[in-house]
């Protein structure tokens, strides 16, 4: 599966005249190793950490890059933040997030998935992409928030 999205990048980069540097596939082979949500700085860190030489500049210009590949898909979280998950077409899942320590849980449910295309054709759309987000707070919060109170 690393090497499809390796080889989807490569294209796309071609396609758009880019060379391929050694930084771009130091930046993708980290990025795509890790199964969190990440902001832009996390995988600076990450990258900087083996290869200090890549600066946050071409981190950031990167990882935009993978987003416009579609290799990888940004998460706006109530704090403002944004994180991003790796990800290839056909590929799809939702997200609970919570509001108070923006922990992500990540889960697919296909009664979700077919009543969205239901309402997408009963409105006359042709569902291309979307992203489902539901906000709240996570068990560990709310046992500590219980906690506190006790």
């Amino acid at each position: 599966m690393i090497a499809e999205k390796k080889k989807a990048f490569n294209a796309f980069a071609a396609k758009k005249g880019l060379r391929s540097t050694r930084q771009r596939e130091v930046i993708l082979d980290i990025f795509l190793s890790t199964h969190e949500h990440l902001s832009i700085e996390e995988l600076y860190l990450k990258v900087r950490a083996s290869n200090p030489g890549i600066g946050q500049a071409t981190v950031y210009r990167t990882l935009k890059l993978f987003v416009e590949a579609g290799l990888a898909r940004e998460l706006t979280l109530s704090d403002g933040h944004t994180r991003y998950e790796h990800q290839m077409a056909g590929e799809h899942h939702d997200h609970l997030i919570c509001l108070n320590c923006n922990a992500i849980i990540e889960f697919e449910d296909e009664t979700i998935e077919r009543l969205q295309k239901e309402i997408a054709e009963r409105h006359g759309f042709k569902l291309v992409t979307h992203k489902m987000q539901l906000c709240g707070i996570c068990p560990s919060c709310r046992k500590a928030a219980i906690e506190k109170v006790s």
